[in-house]
């Protein structure tokens, strides 16, 4: 069963494929096992959130990145909002902005 991979905007597509190449190319690979295995590959590659939210968590030699995604109707899943980590949790306002941005697309209102 294949896995289709989506962003949520330009924007998250843009930051997201903008990490550093170490990060990119790991987050690259998970995307890829993703796509194979679908997103419940568990830790270190992905992780529950809560709610319907769920993490990539990709490392590189630059750092740590972490891409917030949901899954929607079929086998497809959105990403939804891409950060480098800079701290041991996310921080609130990135956790809440996808939160945001996963209900707009469950709910069928995308304002961005």
């Amino acid at each position: 069963m294949t896995w289709k991979i989506s962003f949520y905007n330009e924007k998250v597509e843009k930051q997201t494929l903008s990490f550093p190449v170490g990060i990119l190319a790991n987050l690259l690979h998970i995307l890829d096992l993703i796509k194979e295995f679908g997103p419940n590959l568990g830790r270190p590659h992905t992780a529950a959130m809560g709610k319907g939210l769920f993490e990539i968590r990709a490392k590189g030699k630059e750092g740590i990145a972490r891409s917030f995604f949901c899954s929607t109707k079929g086998n497809e899943i959105v990403i939804l909002h891409s950060i480098i980590k800079k701290s041991q949790k996310p921080p609130k306002k990135d956790f809440n902005l996808a939160t945001k941005r996963m209900k707009e697309l469950k709910g069928g209102k995308k304002n961005e």
